[in-house]
């Protein structure tokens, strides 16, 4: 039993090493330099922010609209419009099954997105057809693309505006970054950013 303890404790404290050096670096200071101002003018403008991603990725894309949707609300200021395209189950299993998966949040953009509005895509891998296809209706849509990614950054990395690449082979090592910037991001719009105005 001790040996199992031992072995549990070793373990933990080379996972948290290695986390720890997944969000550590100026990657993560020049990410909020360059995403904060494209967030905060689309509250100032009233544009829609459109979260998507693929598993652990969607859960953090629906954890991101909560937070960022809720928890950054500055008395009667104007607040964040955004959507995560991972919640609308109907949606999602409709497109998969009378065309295919691949176009599960490309399509839903086309019914909700314009001109001005936010695509903010997660991909551990960066690799995801179904991401990929979004962002490049996005892009033909004139929307403002963000990527979050890892492991390389993938495919995703040259097809957004502002890519995040966390310097991370592990898948896990990135999802947690993710959902670092995801609180980050969250606090920041909470604590720093200049107040919004009235909406």
């Amino acid at each position: 039993m001790r040996d199992l303890a031992q072995g549990i404790e070793a373990y933990t404290r080379k996972y948290v090493e290695e986390t720890h050096g997944a969000i550590d670096g100026r990657y993560l200071p020049e990410a909020m330099a360059k995403i904060v101002p494209v967030l905060l003018r689309a509250r100032e403008e009233g544009r829609s922010i459109f979260f998507f991603g693929n598993g652990g990725s969607a859960s953090t894309a629906s954890h991101f609209v909560v937070d960022l949707g809720k928890a950054t609300i500055r008395g009667d200021g104007k607040r964040f419009r955004c959507v995560a395209l991972v919640d609308n189950v109907e949606s999602l299993t409709a497109w998969a099954n009378d065309a295919e998966y691949g176009v599960v949040f490309s399509e839903q953009l086309k019914n909700l997105a314009g001109p001005g509005d936010v695509a903010f895509a997660i991909s551990g891998s960066g690799n995801s057809p179904n991401i990929l296809k979004a962002v490049e209706t996005a892009r033909a849509m004139k929307l403002a693309t963000i990527g979050l990614s890892g492991l390389g950054g993938g495919r995703l990395k040259d097809a957004v505006d502002i890519s995040v690449v966390v310097p991370s082979n592990s898948m896990q090592h990135t999802e947690d970054a993710h959902l670092l910037i995801c609180h980050l991001l969250t606090a920041y719009f909470r604590d720093e950013a200049p107040a919004p105005g009235r909406g």
